[in-house]
């Protein structure tokens, strides 16, 4: 069998801070942000971080696929929001992926995702490799204006794939043009002319030559160049110097997105692999602390492949967000009075929550096998009145059915991040019902029988204790955009 990637999907969060903003923002302390003030960046709702997110991008990449067949998990970033739990266990769970699954964190570099994805097409069976990144910025730093929040998801392993793998290469350098520790917090990033002259071109072209010789081709042959660089121009120069034609260099989404971390290169990857043909040749570089190249040539599999959300239809589902202070409040940039209705004990019981996490991570409900009810959550006792059969549940998955809105709330008594707090009970097509809290929705949009699908988000975060808790909403559905 052919080596390669079976399937794709990315995820982008729903709001677009304009950076003009930004720039406007910090004109009396540094007018130099306003040449960076152009286009838009993805952000991140209060409610998501890198682990939603990657959630949000394997659903997106698993459409059609059986999730039976998947034998391990593979999820990076640098922005973790656990430094001592297994991130991917909570993506694992949130998928309802098999119990033996192998699962890993990788981080600690920008290529951790190339990485990931290298170390993943070496394995046996099926691998599903995912990678989000929520980097945090000083106010009024460059890395502020260039990142953006988001995540990308690819299955590969045996199969056919949608594109086969033809040739590998890295190299291990500790070349640091940036750093961060636990004490610092943010980003620490050196000058941009070393970074360029002394890391991209003397570390990045070599790599891509052993790659292409390993595979037989020539520079000529590359249809697509994929590399993250916030520099500009810098992936031009290392494209040149390797012998790749200028057109072949991908746009990294800068003026609509941002640099979403490490998970940037699988986002130009997804992104490439929506409008590539048969026979085309993508090559994919990731740069931290040394170089990942890996060669890529799409198969006919992929006119075949089911539509997907992917990256184009993420970047469609979006809204303006022109409001700075909100951006520093979700982030926590500003300690923000959040008033005494915010001052609850939220701390979780961790007992109670692996008791149920079929249910809180999972979202797994109950189909009676006596009437065929379903219900959520699932109990002893079937709710079906002309029924009400006794320990006649099988587990029934929720996370993917689409529901109505029986009736809703805004809230602006109850604390919310970023209120009013909407809510209302949820009628899911198929049978079941349940009370939740909404996400990604304006006030005025709110109207019964509005279809909603189920995502993966933060429920609250308790600040005490540092521990957030994850749960299911109900947002707007969107449909999937033709591949």
């Amino acid at each position: 069998m052919t080596t390669g990637i079976l399937s794709f999907g990315a995820y982008i969060p729903r709001l677009r801070l304009q950076r003009r903003v930004v720039a406007e923002a910090h004109s009396w302390f540094n007018a130099a942000l306003k040449s960076q003030g152009k286009g838009e960046r993805a952000i991140c709702n209060w409610d998501e971080d890198p682990v939603t997110m990657a959630v949000e991008a394997a659903r997106d990449c698993l459409t059609g696929i059986d999730r039976t067949s998947i034998s391990a998990l593979r999820l990076a970033s640098t922005s973790f929001p656990f430094l001592d739990r297994l991130n991917a266990g909570v993506v694992a769970e949130a998928l309802s992926l098999p119990e033996d699954i192998s699962s890993l964190d990788v981080t600690a570099t920008q290529r951790a995702a190339t990485s990931a994805l290298a170390e993943a097409l070496g394995r046996t069976g099926r691998t599903l490799v995912a990678a989000a990144d929520q980097r945090g910025a000083r106010a009024a730093s460059p890395v502020e204006m260039s990142a953006g929040d988001g995540a990308a998801a690819l299955l590969v392993g045996e199969g056919e794939p949608v594109a086969k793998l033809l040739a590998s290469a890295t190299r291990s350098a500790d070349f640091v043009d940036h750093y961060r520790t636990i004490e610092s917090g943010f980003d620490y990033q050196w000058e941009e002319r070393w970074i360029r002259d002394a890391g991209y071109m003397p570390i990045v072209p070599p790599v891509i030559a052993r790659c292409l010789e390993k595979a037989g081709l020539k520079a000529a042959d590359v249809t697509f160049f994929c590399m993250p660089a916030v520099l500009a121009k810098v992936a031009n120069s290392v494209a040149k110097a390797a012998g790749i034609a200028d057109a072949a260099v991908v746009d990294n989404m800068h003026a609509v997105l941002g640099e979403t971390g490490c998970a940037h290169p699988l986002v130009m990857l997804v992104a490439t692999l929506e409008k590539a043909k048969p026979g085309d040749r993508i090559l994919v570089v990731g740069f931290g602390q040394g170089a990942d190249a890996l060669l890529f040539e799409v198969t006919p599999a992929i006119l075949s492949l089911p539509a997907r959300m992917g990256v184009k239809g993420h970047l469609a589902r979006r809204r303006e967000e022109a409001n700075y202070q909100k951006f520093l409040a979700f982030n926590e940039t500003i300690d923000l009075e959040r008033g005494m209705r915010a001052e609850a004990d939220k701390q979780t019981a961790l007992s109670a929550m692996w008791r149920n996490h079929g249910t809180v991570t999972s979202f797994i409900g109950g189909k009676c096998t006596t009437c065929g009810t379903l219900q959520f959550p699932k109990s002893r006792i079937c709710v079906n009145p002309n029924c009400n059969a006794v320990d006649s549940q099988e587990p029934h998955p929720f996370a993917d059915r689409i529901g109505k809105v029986n009736s809703y709330t805004a809230d602006r008594l109850t604390y919310s991040p970023d209120p009013p707090a909407c809510y209302g009970m949820i009628q899911f097509d198929e049978g079941g019902r349940w009370m939740m809290d909404f996400t990604d929705v304006d006030e005025p949009d709110l109207k019964v029988g509005m279809p909603m699908r189920m995502m993966f988000r933060v429920k609250d975060v308790d600040s005490q204790r540092g521990f957030r808790r994850y749960f299911w909403k109900a947002a707007p559905a969107a449909a999937p955009q033709e591949s």
